[in-house]
């Protein structure tokens, strides 16, 4: 297996320091968010556990993603780190914008980038959402294999593929060469739970890489019938409800030995501790159910 970390966990360092750190812990490789660069000052919705997706520096900017991808891929060869995926927020309809990041991605040799199915909000037929989408994956998938690199959708919970079997039906319309799944057992917490084997078999060649976080569930309250009422929580590695030990034999059993990128959005510790001890647990993982393939 190899180790290393989405940014978007790793919201109080920058470009520079993030290659920096994982370098001096030990991991592997970085996966890095794209979206729009934080704002100058904290906006007025930050708080610690908002600081993933509010005020991250650890961002390369789309909007100047050639020559920020650039930028990430020499402190990653400064630093001997491989650089996983350019892991965008775009949508399959944002054709335009995907070949940017398509181009970015063939420029520093990059296999992989990351786009979003579109939500599932119960206001539009499912079908029709679903039908809508495959179509303008044709247009990326073509983009995809004329830049030599691999569109990659994640299995993410309040959208169209919040499950193995979902992210299968949408994904085998086409060549895994150029389109894959992020696998992502902490999300299935929320939605989308299926037996861990189940969905790596099932999804073969078309996994791209393991997200690896954690989650459970809360009780918040109580609803007028006197029911009561129950939400997900982000929760460390190794306190969370998805078996990770069960996760990472299964991986092994079904011949998988890319990425685990870790994506905790955990707050009982701070950042650095968090990925010191996040890498020993997944590497004491390894060793327990075998060690590496």
């Amino acid at each position: 297996m190899k180790y290393g970390v989405f940014s978007v966990s790793i919201p109080e360092y920058d470009v520079e320091q993030s290659v920096k750190l994982l370098s001096e812990l030990g991991y592997n490789g970085i996966e890095w968010r794209v979206n729009n660069p934080p704002p100058a000052q904290k906006p007025d919705n930050y708080s610690f556990e908002s600081r993933y997706w509010s005020f991250n520096h650890s961002t390369l900017d789309i909007n100047n993603i050639e020559r920020d991808a650039a930028r990430a891929k020499s402190l990653c060869d400064q630093y001997g780190l491989d650089l996983i995926s350019l892991t965008t927020y775009l949508r399959p309809h944002q054709a335009d914008e995907v070949e940017k990041v398509l181009k970015a991605a063939r420029d520093i040799g990059c296999r992989n980038i990351r786009v979003f199915p579109p939500d599932y909000n119960e206001k539009e037929n499912y079908n029709t959402l679903f039908n809508r989408t495959v179509d303008e994956l044709k247009v990326l998938v073509e983009m995809a294999a004329r830049y030599g690199a691999r569109i990659n959708l994640e299995i993410h919970m309040g959208n169209i593929i919040p499950s193995a079997s979902a992210a299968y039906r949408l994904v085998s319309h086409f060549d895994p060469k150029y389109i894959g799944v992020i696998y992502d057992e902490g999300n299935m917490v929320h939605e989308g739970f299926e037996n861990y084997k189940l969905g790596l078999e099932l999804l073969g060649d078309y996994i791209a890489y393991i997200h690896i976080k954690n989650a459970v569930w809360k009780k918040i309250g109580t609803s007028d019938a006197g029911a009561e009422i129950w939400k997900p929580v982000w929760a460390p590695l190794r306190k969370g409800y998805a078996n990770l030990e069960k996760l990472v034999r299964n991986l092994k059993e079904t011949g998988y030995d890319g990425y685990l990128s870790i994506e905790d959005f955990s707050n009982e510790s701070e950042t650095y501790e968090k990925l010191k001890d996040n890498l020993q647990f997944l590497k004491q993982l390894d060793e327990m159910t075998g060690g590496s393939l």
